[in-house]
């Protein structure tokens, strides 16, 4: 029976050893979001996206204009046509319409995949950066910072990566 005792406290004991080694490994914590709008990689796919967009928005406001004046010339001329031929002219505003729709929608389908893919890209060359400081300062996890309830600003190590970002990533090309 004492025997029986013994080994169940030296088991207990091992037990505890390695529950009280594991928890004393570091967690940090990492505002990645900081780190896409401060850093000069993620300054230049932040340009990007804007850049995309503002062209979106440009070829939408020209495209809005020219239904605009289609519509105005079509009003203008409804008294002086047939009712056939604004009939016509009605339908084929229409189908302009539409196909303005289509183009518009497939614009920002494409602006939506190249910011998923920047995301991604960015996360990519993010990943091996937090690896290396976490192996490097003996961080045992590292929380998104959006992820996160409360914490001391001490676990926030998100200026040491941006550091390390900058001077590894200087460009991160869309493909």
């Amino acid at each position: 029976m004492l025997k029986k005792f013994n080994l169940f406290n030296l088991v207990l004991l091992f037990i505890l050893i390695i529950n009280n080694a594991e928890a004393q490994d570091k967690i940090a914590f990492v505002d990645v979001n900081y780190i896409l709008n401060n850093s000069a990689a993620g300054k230049n796919i932040n340009k990007m996206i804007d850049d995309k967009t503002k062209k979106i928005n440009s070829e939408f406001d020209s495209l809005k204009k020219k239904i605009e004046n289609e519509k105005k010339i079509l009003i203008n001329q409804k008294n002086v046509i047939s009712k056939e031929e604004y009939q016509k002219k009605l339908a084929q505003l229409e189908k302009n319409i539409n196909e303005y729709n289509k183009i518009i929608s497939q614009n920002n389908n494409d602006l939506l995949k190249f910011k998923n893919l920047a995301k991604v890209q960015f996360s990519n060359k993010l990943i091996p950066i937090l690896e290396e400081y976490s192996k490097n300062n003996s961080i045992g996890m590292i929380i998104r910072k959006e992820n996160l309830l409360i914490g001391k600003n001490s676990l926030d190590v998100t200026k040491g990566i941006l550091d390390m970002f900058n001077d590894k990533v200087k460009k991160i090309v869309i493909k």
